[in-house]
């Protein structure tokens, strides 16, 4: 049976069950679950009127951390929400609480499947639920630069007015400003797109991705849609056990942060190794450290 169980029922975790349902004729039951049970009683009626027109038999309904006992999938989308001139490294106290208490139900539920983290810090965040949890690292998964990687594909698709799904361009590191993007093997089609775009303007793309979460937050107060379709995108290579190739938080050494990883009905089958130039590879030793920083913060 396909459970999901969705933990914080705010924008993030609404606009993901919304957008789950709109892309998947397979789910059995969905359970919402929120420190607010009006609100996730509400969302799970409101959710239920669409299923006429999807055409689904799912059950949509409030729940408890029991519910997670015999789930497929836990996603995490409860927390502080980042603010108007706030980093997401600022959310990690105030989240940390609130995810481990979360973790701890949800183990002690029974629940032995996979964790789906979208809550911010998300590596810090990831790290963790698996801290807590004790699952094995492959059963603790971050949405991490994907929705970096996502963003940056349909900046560079515009530029070079082409099919995104011809770009393949990955943002790797912390889900946050010392993240970066690989030009080194970035491509459109056959061709590395840096020897198409001039290094300035690569630059300027690069700050753009960085940029573009406190830009939306400044605008509307929250990004949803396209984590959302991020955290739904891994589900369904989780349940369709698709053995694709995504940018998620994945264990690196001793910490978590995003890597192209093989995602299937385990978790993470694997975490495949990425030629880096000197340069990037010291980008990525960057974020390591800040996260690894950020982790011992919480520890002191």
């Amino acid at each position: 049976m396909n459970k999901i169980v969705v933990v914080g029922c705010g924008n993030v975790g609404v606009k993901y069950a919304s957008e789950l349902l709109s892309m998947n004729s397979n789910i059995d039951e969905l359970i919402l679950i929120d420190i607010n049970k009006e609100k996730a009683m509400g969302e799970a009626m409101d959710l239920s009127n669409t299923l006429y027109c999807l055409g689904l038999k799912t059950v949509i309904k409030a729940g408890t951390y029991l519910d997670a006992k015999d789930a497929k999938i836990v996603v995490i989308a409860a927390g502080v929400n980042q603010n108007k001139n706030e980093t997401r490294l600022d959310l990690v106290n105030k989240n940390s609480k609130i995810i481990k208490d979360i973790t701890l139900k949800i183990v002690k539920s029974g629940f032995n499947g996979i964790f789906l983290i979208a809550s911010n810090p998300v590596d810090v965040m990831t790290y963790l639920v698996r801290k807590y949890s004790k699952f094995p690292a492959g059963k603790v998964i971050g949405s991490g630069t994907m929705l970096d990687t996502s963003r940056l594909a349909y900046l560079l698709s515009h530029k070079l007015d082409v099919n995104i799904k011809d770009i393949n361009a990955y943002v790797l590191g912390e889900h946050g400003d010392s993240s970066f993007a690989v030009w080194s093997s970035a491509k459109v089609g056959s061709v590395l797109i840096k020897n198409i775009i001039p290094k300035e303007e690569l630059g300027i793309l690069e700050d753009k991705v960085k940029h573009m979460a406190y830009k939306i937050i400044e605008l509307k107060g929250e990004t949803s849609y396209g984590i959302g379709m991020c955290l739904v995108s891994i589900t369904n290579a989780i349940l369709n056990n698709e053995n694709k190739v995504l940018v998620v938080s994945s264990l690196y050494d001793d910490i978590y942060l995003s890597m192209p990883s093989v995602i299937n009905e385990s978790g993470i089958k694997g975490v495949m190794k990425v030629e880096l130039t000197k340069e990037e590879e010291a980008k990525l030793k960057n974020s390591a450290k800040i996260i690894r920083q950020t982790i011992k913060s919480l520890e002191e």
